[in-house]
């Protein structure tokens, strides 16, 4: 994603907790997670240690084994997964995984249409790219991927010109019904959409979306796909963020924070009915690195210790006490910032030139001159130490979730500050 003869990278020689060091000594509070993935923190030493005393024991093994740390990390993410979903298929990342889910759900209801959102990510490799609904994919479409985009609910920006959530979340479903009917449902293998949008806005689904959604799969024998790479594990509160609308899908991905990036790993949780279509038929697809034993002895300590340190609970308190109110004073008090939205460790702040009119801060997918006050705003907060996420017109407020209320004080601070150079833009 850049001009390889036009990048500057910070060289980084440290990290722990939530904070991390360049080359020269500056200290950096990463309110990015890096890229929505250190969930955990930096250099959590107990998961350090899991990674070295597995590696003592054995570095690698191919797939097809048993190995003990694939089958525990297995059983543990199955276990919080919702309902049936009781097998995992691992693979090395969050793009692979979607991969595979395009490919279960095929093979699973002999279909070849897949339906995912405009305004989502699901990855870089040429199906998943395909499935992704930002400009990202413009490059990278071959038009042989058999996918389809429809609108999801955004209530700030609403394609269905809603006055309310509710009317969104209605309307969107009728817009999700009539696309299924014009694409013909029985040709129609899944509908795939990430529980909560994450680099495309943060947006929360309104109360009745995500169980419409499933439905409208189960009306007409659609697989339905969350994709949870950014919005699991612990960033919205919860092991994966469908358990809060207590919908189960049919496949779930997952990668990112199921071990926070020590070591790659991702994957798919599947149903029983969806694992039952490869008992004596062949799953065509694997990959040798698939369920690694480091990777997996990573997201077994991983799971472990965010029960013992009550990481869940840490992360909805802080929500609701800190960063749900210092954001809603950071609107009431910027007028540039026309909306707040988010849950968990997982929100946004979007940024406008006008209330009135929703004009975005900068235009969608700015680049060059038109992205400059972005780039001063990730300038100043690079300046006072701070490490920021942002995405267009909107800064995306995703720090580890074991970030302490202190920290994060520090961190909105810095925001509430940098929303000064946002108000000079400001012309409604």
């Amino acid at each position: 994603w850049s001009a390889q003869g036009l990048i500057d990278p910070v060289d980084v020689v440290k990290a722990e907790g939530s904070y991390f060091w360049d080359s020269n000594g500056k200290k950096f509070l990463d309110f990015s997670s890096q890229l929505v993935n250190v969930n955990i923190g930096h250099q959590h030493p107990k998961l350090v240690k899991a990674i070295q005393d597995y590696a003592a024991k054995m570095c690698t093994i191919a797939p097809f084994h048993a190995n003990d740390m694939r089958s525990e990390a297995a059983r543990l993410i199955a276990e919080v997964a919702p309902g049936d979903l009781n097998m995992v298929f691992f693979t090395n990342g969050g793009a692979e995984a979607a991969e595979n889910a395009v490919r279960l759900a095929k093979l699973h209801t002999g279909r070849h249409k897949i339906l995912t959102m405009y305004r989502s990510y699901h990855g870089s490799t040429s199906g998943a790219i395909a499935l992704t609904g930002d400009p990202r994919r413009w490059p990278n479409e071959t038009g042989a991927s058999g996918a389809v985009k429809f609108w999801g609910p955004y209530p700030y920006r609403s394609a269905f010109h809603s006055s309310n959530d509710k009317e969104e979340c209605e309307r969107a479903l009728q817009h999700l019904e009539d696309v299924l009917m014009v694409e013909g449902p029985h040709t129609v293998a899944m509908i795939g959409l990430e529980t909560v949008v994450g680099t495309n806005g943060i947006l929360v689904p309104p109360e009745g979306y995500l169980q419409g959604v499933r439905d409208l799969c189960t009306k007409y024998g659609i697989v339905m796909m969350c994709d949870e790479v950014m919005a699991g594990f612990g960033r919205c509160g919860e092991w994966f963020a469908v358990n809060k609308w207590h919908v189960t899908p049919d496949l779930i991905c997952f990668a990112k924070g199921v071990n926070s990036g020590y070591v790659p790993l991702g994957g798919v949780v599947i149903s029983q009915k969806i694992a039952d279509s490869f008992k004596e038929r062949v799953y065509p697809g694997g990959l040798t690195y698939m369920g690694h034993p480091l990777a997996c002895a990573a997201a077994v300590a991983s799971i472990n210790i965010f029960k013992e340190e009550k990481v869940l609970e840490h992360v909805r308190k802080m929500a609701e006490n800190v960063i749900a109110p210092e954001l809603d004073r950071l609107k009431d008090k910027h007028p540039s910032v026309g909306d707040v939205r988010g849950l968990g460790m997982f929100w946004a702040i979007e940024l406008v030139k006008n209330r009135d009119t929703r004009a975005p801060y900068v235009p969608f997918n700015a680049s060059g001159a038109d992205a400059k006050p972005m780039a001063e705003i990730v300038a100043f907060c690079k300046q006072q130490g701070m490490w920021p996420f942002t995405h267009f017109n909107r800064i995306h407020v995703v720090p580890p979730c074991t970030t302490s209320e202190a920290d994060l004080r520090t961190g909105l601070a810095i925001i509430d500050e940098a929303l000064n150079i946002a108000d000079k833009h400001y012309v409604g």
